[in-house]
């Protein structure tokens, strides 16, 4: 057996292999598709292959894996910390890395499948797109601060009483032709952000796994989709822990001798747009009735309310979690509110609108529904409040009331 590791740039891949307790280089290989099947076809069925998961590596993957027994994506970061010592060149690297692969310490990344690779790719697009209609909006705002401007009396300025308000402001011209310009990009960013909120809604309403997931107060299906993205099988997360870590949502620690631990801001490692969402997401279920809005006010009236709601957005991980790999939809859900969810997808995917037609099926729930579910919610951020109050007693009673005690 041959262990093979691939130093990846974007022209070429510097080769080294570990045999018989040695490490030898192999020369390089370029990084096209004609020239990385003959090197495929030259490795033996029983040899491993790794290498960094960068941005061309699943497509290398693709093209190696059929010819060796196994194919091993590096995580970068790790790599760096294990083997940054010393000077760093490609061969350095591609013979540190086949070290590691003999030695079995590869940190090693999980390779992702095709469904779940397009989903992040429809999910990082959005999220791009979204940042671009954030920063036209900013320009007109900018504009109308520039110039003295009150607030639009309308919530949403590029809403439709919004641009009717903003059509009658007299600008200078320079500044009229760039608000124009700017509505115009925005209208462009909306079409096409719409074009993929309706290719996530079809994919949702198809997957068990996304509508469960939108039983959650504040997860839409596009922040179902995201966390289905960033998540992929759920069973390489052995605990809720790690897929909240994996996400970033854990805080760091720092820690030496005898000092105690001291924990800081989330690590915000891993997939960015989900993180995000979740967050948004948290801001939603921090309002909503519920249990989760009993926690967030727990963690807000000690920490303040931005740390509430990363927590909430943490809390959100785990109930996840624990829905996925247990096959079950959230406990304190309430139907109209979700029905709600899935009607709008289905109207985003193009299903046929009921309105106006005769005694069409009920889809979005009356007043008097809306009341009798919001109330059973309530009764269960009560019973969260009770158990809390019952969990922390807030009188302390004993050697641990002591201050200044020993312990």
């Amino acid at each position: 057996m041959r262990f093979v590791a691939l130093d990846v740039h974007r022209d070429f891949c510097e080769v080294a292999i570990a045999e018989d307790g040695g490490v030898r280089l192999a020369g390089r290989v370029k990084t096209a598709p004609a020239a990385l099947e003959l090197f495929a076809q030259s490795l033996a069925v029983d040899d491993e292959v790794v290498l960094e998961a960068t941005g061309n590596a699943l497509a290398i993957v693709r093209i190696i894996e059929p010819h060796v027994a196994r194919v091993l994506l590096a995580h970068p970061k790790a790599v760096k910390g294990l083997t940054q010592a010393g000077p760093k060149t490609d061969k350095i690297d591609a013979c540190a890395l086949a070290k590691l692969l003999a030695g079995g310490f590869v940190p090693e990344v999980w390779a992702v499948d095709e469904p779940t690779r397009v989903l992040r790719r429809r999910i990082a697009r959005r999220a791009q797109l979204v940042r671009q209609r954030t920063r036209e909006k900013n320009q007109v705002h900018a504009i109308l601060i520039r110039n003295l401007r009150e607030r639009a009396p309308s919530s949403d300025l590029f809403g439709v009483a919004g641009r009717r308000w903003l059509a009658s402001q007299e600008l200078p011209a320079d500044e009229q032709e760039m608000v124009e310009a700017c509505l115009r990009q925005i209208d462009f960013l909306n079409e096409e952000i719409e074009r993929i909120d309706k290719a996530l809604a079809e994919l949702a309403l198809s997957s068990p796994a996304m509508r469960r997931l939108m039983t959650l107060p504040g997860i839409s299906f596009v922040t179902a989709a995201a966390l289905m993205a960033a998540i992929g099988d759920v069973s390489r997360f052995p605990t809720a822990a790690q897929l909240v870590s994996y996400l970033g949502l854990d805080p760091r620690v720092r820690q030496s001798g005898s000092e105690p631990a001291r924990h800081g801001r989330i690590s915000k490692q891993g997939p960015g747009e989900a993180r995000h969402l979740l967050v948004e997401a948290a801001w939603h279920a921090a309002r909503t009735t519920g249990p989760l809005r009993a926690f967030a006010e727990r963690i807000a009236s000690r920490r303040g309310s931005k740390v509430a709601v990363v927590a909430v957005a943490r809390k959100l991980v785990v109930i996840a979690w624990h829905m996925l790999s247990k096959d079950e939809d959230y406990a304190f859900a309430r139907p109209s509110l979700v029905r709600e969810k899935l009607r709008r997808a289905e109207l985003l995917a193009g299903a046929e609108r009921q309105q106006g037609k005769r005694n069409p099926v009920r889809v979005f729930a009356t007043g008097a529904q809306h009341r009798l579910e919001k109330e059973l919610a309530a009764q269960a951020e009560i019973a969260y409040r009770r158990l809390v109050k019952d969990w922390q007693p807030a009188i302390k009673q004993g050697a641990g009331a002591t201050p200044g005690r020993a312990s």
